[in-house]
């Protein structure tokens, strides 16, 4: 199980791992980064192109590429993709009039070779705003559950206040490839949860 997995981590040497971080502008997906790397949210400024940032988890450095998500940057995203271990998508679950954008975003990129059977872990982010979708919804409207050629899940959360992210939340919406929308579950509570599931996956890819 996945414990077994963190235990057998913990005492390997240090692996390093290729993370790429991708959605629309506006997503979220710096602040969510910054939130990962324990850093100041206050001030946050659109990426022009990419950031790169290491984080260590369990005995992995993991080189997270946050890649802009303008219109004008995402014909370039694919050349971001080779050697690609995890992909983390992050929708703004309040945007609603972008859902279509993002869905054909992602479709896409699944798509693409350099992603085949590349675990999928997508953020329904801003879920501390009034007029955001429940991440089983959008689950839904992303068609998640026809996803049979790889592991995938989806985990509420607010990068800006940190739930889901950094503390405890005791009912954040997660899907596992083949449970459906109506598969829900709770334990996936906090980012730490989602990066031992990052582990497990990425470990299994390379066994």
């Amino acid at each position: 199980g996945l414990l077994s997995v963190i235990q057998k981590l913990k005492g390997s040497p240090e692996q390093e791992l290729r993370i790429v971080l991708l959605g629309l502008d506006n997503a979220g997906k710096t602040t969510l980064l910054k939130r990962l790397a324990s850093e100041e949210v206050s001030t946050i400024t659109p990426t022009q192109g990419f950031n790169i940032k290491s984080v260590h988890s369990h005995g992995l450095k993991l080189n997270v590429w946050d890649i802009g998500g303008q219109r004008s940057i995402r014909p370039y995203w694919k050349k971001y993709l080779g050697s690609t271990d995890l992909l983390i998508y992050v929708i703004d679950s309040a945007d609603q009039k972008r859902f279509e954008e993002t869905g054909q975003e992602l479709a896409e990129l699944t798509e693409d070779e350099s992603l085949t059977g590349v675990p999928l872990l997508v953020f329904a982010n801003k879920q501390d705003l009034v007029t955001a979708a429940p991440a089983a919804e959008i689950a839904e409207g992303l068609s998640l559950h026809t996803y049979r050629d790889r592991e995938w899940q989806i985990q509420a959360c607010s990068a800006l206040s940190g739930e889901g992210v950094q503390v405890e939340m005791g009912a954040c919406g997660l899907c596992r490839a083949g449970t459906g929308p109506k598969g829900l579950r709770s334990h996936l509570s906090s980012l730490q949860d989602g990066m031992n599931w990052i582990s497990s996956q990425i470990m299994n890819r390379k066994k």
